[in-house]
This record gives structure tokens, sequence and C-alpha cells, in this order.
């Protein structure tokens, strides 16, 4: 007989019966809840033998046919005790035990179908965000990660359609952030109907804390923690409240079979009935840890402490604060010590035993989430986690004093007689980064002027064959895009790009089309696809009096507009945006990806998205490699971060970009590109050990009509496959030899490396003039820089049919022979460019005042201000100083002179 769904074992309402008073003559009042914990039997299930505990059924068969149980996949007596005994406490009709919490949360997602939006917090469990991005990517639904501890930020988000679910966390691991379940619950039902609220209760327990009874539709817990208490078992819960959503739980838990099993079911019952006991005695301990870490001045965070944010909404909805704790030393290092000192205090993961524990949680339950995001989330690396266990509080404050105590937190204080907190190292230079308003949660890098700057791309083998699966090499050249994002007080946002159709305009920020951009979340990865309803309402209205003559101009304010629209939704700076560009737009050399890089860079500083790394402090002998490592993680991020919103504006300028060119705009060097073709996938792959090599790049100021030449070759394909076959096959050889070369300079020597460059280039070129692609303009460059005395090597580069030549450069060829080649193809009526090529990526004037050019200038705080950089007039919009004037003014020859003169860049 095919299994059945047990649905009459949790079949049970709101007042579900309890034992009965001994007499009816007296009425009894209700029973309290620490009562009802310990009270697990259930009237409609009495045991036939009387026992005082509930039996195991450790059965996977029942006999007979038509019977309330048949599998216990389906339905089990234990399971169905403890299900009965859940629901009770929790004021809850149904409640499903499943094999682990994050079981639990799986099968709650599973009510979730492709395009649904589910909203959640910032602050979560590793396992939650793990989860979630597991159905972002593989599923199709859409996830905004906010701050639910301020329903203001909550709502925007809220769609009356698409929402779908609600996923609440109060307080929240492991910054015991506090949410308003019962506002949020009403604000969601009002706005969208058909969303569901889910909580995770874990952090509390049914114990403290019941959501359903503020509006909640499904409540999870990880009973691993409190509603077991003893870590000897993995289970959870879930409860909820409506028929129609335990229909569809009950249908997937039956389906996938992850119930709990009845040995577990048996040990979380007698788990519960203690639960009342342990919390409270964990609660105590709790309330004394956080009240003696809080008196020696570190930051603790713990809704029982009277500043704790929150706690007045906290007392409102729960019934106890709980028995995890987190507090900050300051210091990485220090804290790893704190913990490793602690002798009573097991480290581990999880919590609610009853055993004391000590955790970072960075390094082990929240490790799965990237160090980008658990900073941009304002997850602090040094943040140390104490679960209060049953312990004689006295034994735990003592073991945790000599851990303090061991590890230099704390000393005698010989004038005052106690223990005080001892400032970590470098604690005074941190509080300086902070006063900076650089990173950290009280960032404001909207009032920062932010300096960026991102070089341009040349591709030095593989142009055109890479559409037909060659692989294509391209490196970063020295020309470089420069962006500067100056605050405005006005309530104004503008823009001036002097070197595409001197650009400029002005807008009312409110007066921009919000309302037509799908909000993301402040740790939200833009979509796989655009935004067309936003770039529509863009083009027609702040956009809509560029016409079709400055196509590039309205493009690059098109691309900018939708960055900021996206990325400033919820600061939405007043700011002026001004560019600037030692590279020639339009040549080929990935003007439109710095220029993007410039753009989604400076506006990620200035939404706080990416911050910039700390000063690192002096390297010690105890801990000479803390500061390379945590500086390291933190410009990853930034690149990454900046690299995936410049592809974002290459979408808006190009329609489908590679990727290459703003791959090499971030992150500088070389790289290979392929897309699928002669047994390969499609990717791209750093070429590690590239040296910086010198190249004259040559505008040939010849337009080209890249889309033609693209076309070109293909027909010649589909005309002569095996011509142009082989044709692509010696080109891949080419390349393929060239990057051994590029990799593995350092073995064969410099010299060798040039020889080989050299003659490769000559044979690539040979090869593209066979397919077509060059130009009249770009012989001529080729010729001029072959001819004696020049004897040098030159290929075109990019598309062909115009734009640029690239000409390596030995590194002993003669300043005097340069001066007359430059001097011969400037007579030709060409624009010669010496560069460099495979330098760094994208770069960001430091901020800090130890890096600054300044003379004699008094620093603002947040301020950088060269010696020459006046102060605007006090009238003026840009009030204060700033580089803006001169930025605008300067010639291009000398831009980069003046940009590199006013302090130390910071470059990926």
């Amino acid at each position: 007989m095919a299994p059945t769904i047990d649905t009459k074992a949790t079949a049970v309402h709101h007042d579900l019966p309890t034992p009965d008073p001994e007499t009816p003559i007296r009425p009894r009042q209700p029973y309290k809840l620490s009562t009802l914990c310990v009270a697990v039997e259930n009237p409609s299930m009495k045991d036939q033998y009387g026992s005082s505990s509930v039996p195991i059924y450790q059965s996977a068969t029942f006999k007979g046919v038509g019977n309330e149980y048949d599998y216990s996949r389906s339905g089990n007596p234990t399971r169905s005790h403890l299900e009965h005994h859940i629901a009770k406490i929790s004021s809850a009709a149904r409640a499903f035990a499943v094999s682990s919490g994050m079981a639990a949360l799986d099968v709650i997602l599973r009510l979730l179908r492709p395009g649904d939006e589910i909203i959640a917090g910032d602050d979560l469990y590793g396992g939650t965000n793990r989860l979630l991005t597991f159905i972002r990517t593989h599923v199709g639904v859409t996830v905004h990660h906010v701050d639910t501890t301020n329903p203001n930020a909550v709502i925007p988000f809220i769609h009356p359609t698409k929402t779908a679910m609600v996923l609440l966390e109060s307080p929240t691991n492991p910054l015991l952030k506090i949410a308003d379940l019962a506002l949020i619950s009403k604000e969601v039902k009002e706005r969208a109907p058909n969303a569901i609220v889910v909580v995770d209760n874990t952090m509390m327990s049914p114990y403290l804390q019941r959501p359903l009874e503020h509006g909640a539709d499904i409540v999870y817990d990880s009973a691993t923690k409190y509603l077991s208490g003893h870590h000897d078992l993995m289970a959870g819960m879930i409860t909820c409240n409506r028929d129609d959503l335990a229909k569809q739980i009950a249908f997937t838990i039956n389906s996938v079979g992850n119930a709990l099993t009845p040995i577990d079911c048996f040990l979380l019952l007698r788990g519960v009935k203690t639960m009342a006991v342990r919390m409270d005695r964990q609660q105590s301990t709790s309330q004394l840890v956080a009240t003696y870490l809080y008196s020696l001045g570190f930051k603790v965070h713990y809704p029982g402490l009277p500043d704790h944010p929150g706690r007045e909404i906290h007392q409102r909805i729960s019934d106890g604060n709980g028995a995890v704790l987190s507090f900050e030393t300051g210091d990485k290092e220090l804290s790893e010590k704190i913990v490793g000192s602690t002798r009573l205090w097991g480290i581990s993961v999880s919590f609610g035993c009853v055993n004391s524990l000590i955790s970072m949680p960075c390094v082990m339950s929240h490790a799965s989430i990237d160090p980008a995001t658990r900073a941009a989330r304002g997850l602090p690396e040094d943040l140390i986690r104490l679960c209060v266990g049953i312990e004689d509080s006295s034994d735990l404050l003592d073991d945790l004093e000599h851990a303090l105590i061991d590890a230099g937190a704390i000393a005698l204080s010989a004038q005052q007689n106690k223990y005080i907190r001892v400032p970590p190292a470098h604690a005074v230079l941190n509080k300086a980064v902070e006063q900076l308003a650089i990173g950290g949660s009280n960032s404001k890098g909207v009032d920062q002027e932010w300096f960026v700057s991102a070089p341009g791309k040349v591709i030095l083998f593989g142009e055109h064959a890479v559409v037909h699966g060659v692989t294509a090499i391209a490196a970063s050249v020295d020309l470089r895009c420069y962006g500067l994002a100056t605050p405005r007080n006005d309530g104004k946002l503008s823009a001036r790009f002097n070197d595409i159709d001197n650009f400029q305009a002005e807008w009312d920020i409110e007066s921009l089309p919000w309302d037509a951009s799908a909000p993301l979340g402040q740790t939200e990865r833009h979509p796989e696809d655009l935004d067309l309803q936003l770039i529509e309402a863009i083009q027609a209205g702040p956009l809509k009096e560029l016409g079709s003559d400055k196509s590039q101009a309205r493009n690059a304010a098109l691309a900018f507009l939708y960055l900021y629209i996206k990325l400033m939704n919820t600061h939405r700076a007043s700011v002026h945006f001004a560019v600037r560009a030692t590279l020639p737009v339009g040549a080929g050399l990935g003007s439109s990806a710095s220029f993007s890089t410039c753009a989604a860079t400076a506006l990620l500083l200035l939404s706080q998205r990416i911050t910039i790394p700390s000063i690192p402090p002096p390297i010690s002998a105890d801990h000479p490699h803390l500061s390379h490592h945590g500086r390291h993680a933190l410009e990853r991020h930034n690149a990454e971060e900046a690299n995936r919103w410049a592809f974002t504006a290459e979408k808006i300028l190009h329609g489908n970009p590679s990727g290459v060119d703003n791959s090499v705009a971030v992150f500088g060097g070389a790289l290979t590109y392929n897309r699928p073709g002669f047994g390969k996938t499609s990717g791209m792959e750093s070429i590690q050990g590239f040296g910086s090599l010198r190249f004259l790049l040559t505008n040939s100021k010849v337009p080209r009509d890249t889309k033609k030449l693209v076309a070109g070759v293909g027909l010649m394909k589909l005309e002569q496959p095996e011509v142009v076959g082989s044709i692509l096959e010696a080109i891949e050889n080419i390349s393929a030899q060239a990057k051994r070369s590029l990799a593995d300079s350092s073995e064969f020597g410099r010299d060798s490396l040039l020889r080989d460059l050299s003659a490769m280039i000559i044979e690539n070129h040979k090869h593209l003039v066979s397919l077509g692609v060059s130009h009249p303009s770009l012989e001529m460059i080729k010729e001029t820089t072959a001819a004696p005395p020049y004897n040098l090597s030159t290929k075109l580069t990019g598309a062909g049919g115009g734009g640029c030549a690239v000409t390596l450069i030995p590194d002993d060829f003669s300043e005097a022979l340069m001066k007359d080649l430059l001097s011969e193809l400037v007579e030709c009526g060409f624009d010669p460019y010496l560069t460099s090529v495979g330098g760094s990526g994208m770069g960001i004037l430091s901020p800090y005042p130890e890096h600054s050019n300044t003379s004699s200038k008094v620093l603002l705080p947040g301020q950088v201000t060269p010696p020459e950089t006046p102060d605007e007039a006090a009238d003026s919009p840009y009030a204060g100083a700033s580089f803006r004037s001169l930025f605008e003014t300067k010639s291009l020859s000398e831009l980069t002179v003046w940009a590199h003169s006013l302090g130390k860049w910071l470059y990926v």
C-alpha cells in the first residue's frame, strides 16, 4: 500500500489539550509555559502501558490497512508526540519535525517558484546565506538582503505580486540585531497579501519568543540548539497556523523523506522537558557576562543591556534576552588569543547547549560568507560570540577573565585597583580611520571626494579570431581614464565628460526615475539582465534633450545614470562626476571600459559598497603577515565588485560585451580570453608573472566599423572555410606561444621574450591582413616603424580597419630614435602614444592624510586637499576644498603628472 501522510497526529488547535487537573471540582489556572515544556503527554495518544516516557517506535512500517500509521517516512507515533508538543508550546496549529534546522529552511524555501522575490536580513547565519545564494543562482528566485532592523528599509522592496516571502530573524546571529516582527509582518500583509512571513526563531526558542503570535506565517527552529539543549542530536522544527501551508509542508517532507527519526524524536522530547530550567539559568548567567564585558569597555551585543539598539522592541515581543551574546575587541589577532586562552568555554560552532561555547563567527560559523559580503554587512572580523551554558556563573566569569588577561586584553590598574581594558595595538590609528569616515558601520563615503582611475587595454594577439574561438591576449595600457566624484550640497546630480562630446548636464536628484528601478539591497548584486524599464525611463526623462548627434555622450550618460540610480537608491548623494581620459576615445583601446570602471568605482565608494583598507599597522615579530592578508582581502573585494558593475555599464554601452575590456581595466596586467571553440570552453585567465612592456600605440584617426569587419570575416569563413580555418589555427598557435612566453619571461630572459614577441607580432599581423581587416593607414604605420633605423615590429589591434596599431619598443631603443619616430608619425597625420603595457588596474587616490601631498594646508576630516587645490566660492554647490576646477581644466599632457602629484594611489 502506498504511504499516507500523517495529518491527524498534528491537526490540532491553538488550545491544544494538556493533562487535565486531577479534580474537576475546583478550576485551576492555565499551566505556565515552563510547566507545558515538561508535560509532554498527548491525551489523544495514551500509551497502552502507561509509560512515563513516550516510547520509541523504532519501526519503519506498521501492519494493517487504513490505519493511522503505515510507513515512518509519512508518520510515526513518536514523531507525532513530538510535533504535538512543539505545536502546543509554540502557539501553533501544526508542527513538523525534520532532520535539521537547514532541512527545515529547505522545506520552507520549496514553497517558492522561479521569478519569486524574497526579502531577507543582512545579518544571517552562514548556512542560511549559503542556501539563499543557491536558490538565487539555480532556482531563479531574486533575493534582497536588507537591514530588517529598520522597517522603513524593508518597505521599498515589498512588491504587491512579486514578493513571495520575507525571511526574518530576531535577534540575529551573531550581532543580536532586533527586528520588529509584529510591525514588519503587518506591513508585509498590507502591501503583499500573498507573501509569507517566515521567522527563524532559533536564537530564542518557543520558550522566550513565539513569532506566530506576532503575525508570522511560518516559524522554524534548529532544534539542535535550545530545544534539545545537549548537542547530541540534529533536528529542525517547523510550526505554522495556516492549513494551506501545512499541507504543502507535509507533502514536501513526505516526498523528500527528511522527517526526524524516531530515536531523535525521543531525544528531542527529553530535551524539551528541561528547556525552561536550562534557559532560565543560561539567561541569568548571560546577563552577568554581558554586564561584565560592558563594564570593561568592550562593545557588547546583547538585548539585556540598557543601550542595546531595539531593546524596547525586543522586550515587547519576547519573554527574555536569550543566552547568546557577542563582543568586539578591536583587533582580530587579540580576539584569536582570547578564544584560544579559554579553558571552560569550549571552542565550537553552534549554540544552545548546556556547555558554554566560544567562537569567532567570521572564521567559523559564518566563514562560508565571503569576506567582502561580511564587511559590507558590518560583520566585524574581530567579533567573539559567547554561547552561555548552565555551568556556575562564577566559574565562567573567572575563566573568561583569565583568558582576557592572558591575551593582554585587560590588565590590573594599580590606581583603580581593578582590571581595566587595554586598548588594542594601533587603536589610535583605527580611531583615526573611523574619523576619516572610511569603512566600518559609521562610514560617510558620500561626504568624501573620490578620485579614481582605470587603464585602457590593448589586444596583443588574437583579434578577430577570438570571435571564432581562438584565444586572445589582452593587457592594460598605461593610458588611463580618470574620474572625480565631488560632493555637492544642493540636492543635484551633475556630470561632465570633457572628452565625450564635451558633455555636461545637471539634474534634480528627486526628479530622476527612481520608481522605474527595481531596488537592490546594499549587498545585492545586479541581475544578469539589464533593467529595461529603467533604461527607457532615463532615455525618456533626464536624457530626452540629447539628440542622435551626441550619441557617445548620450550612451555614457545613460550608463552613469543607470549605475547611480541602482547603487544610490538609499543614499541619493548629491555629487558631481567628471571624467577625463589620456587614452583616445573610440580607437579600440577600451576607453568605454575604463570609463565604466571609473563610474562604477566612484559610485561604489559613495554608496559604501566598497571601502578603502585601513593603513596597515607596523609589522611585528609576532604577526609579520597580518596586515598583508587583511588588506589583500579588501582589495580583492573592491576589484571584484567594481568589475561586476563595470560590466553592467558595458552592457548598456555595447549590448553584449565579452567582459575582457572591463576585466583588464579593473585588474590590470594581462589575461587570456576565449569563446567556445578549438576544444575549449569560454572563459578568462590571468597571465601570472606578466612583466610590463613598452609599446607605442598609434591612432590612425580612421573611424572603424567593427560590426562590418567582424561580419566580413564571418562571410569569408563561410565561403572559404578551409583557408580561414587554417589562418585561425595559426593565430591560435601564436596566442598559445605568446601566453607561454609572457608567463615564463623570468625563466627565458627579457631579451629572449622581446625577440619572440617581435616575431609573433609580425606573423600575427600577416594573418590579420589575410583576413582583410587591415587598412592603408595601418599599413603606413607598420611600414614607418619597420623601416631603418627603427626596425620595429607593428601590428593592428582591435577590429582593425582603422583605429590603432601597436608597436613593441625594445628596452634599448634610444630616446633620440623615439623622438624622431614620434615626429615622423605626427607628420603623417597620426597620434602616437608611448606607453607601457601590463601595468596596474583600477586606482583610487588614498584619502589618508599620511598619503597626501598637502604641504601646509589644513586637512578636514574626510578630505584630501592638495597644495594647489583652491577653495570653491562660499555660495558654490561645491563649497569647501575640491579638486574639481583643476581636474576639469588641466591639459591632457598635464593631467597624469598632476594626478600623481596629489598623493599615493592605491592600485589593484
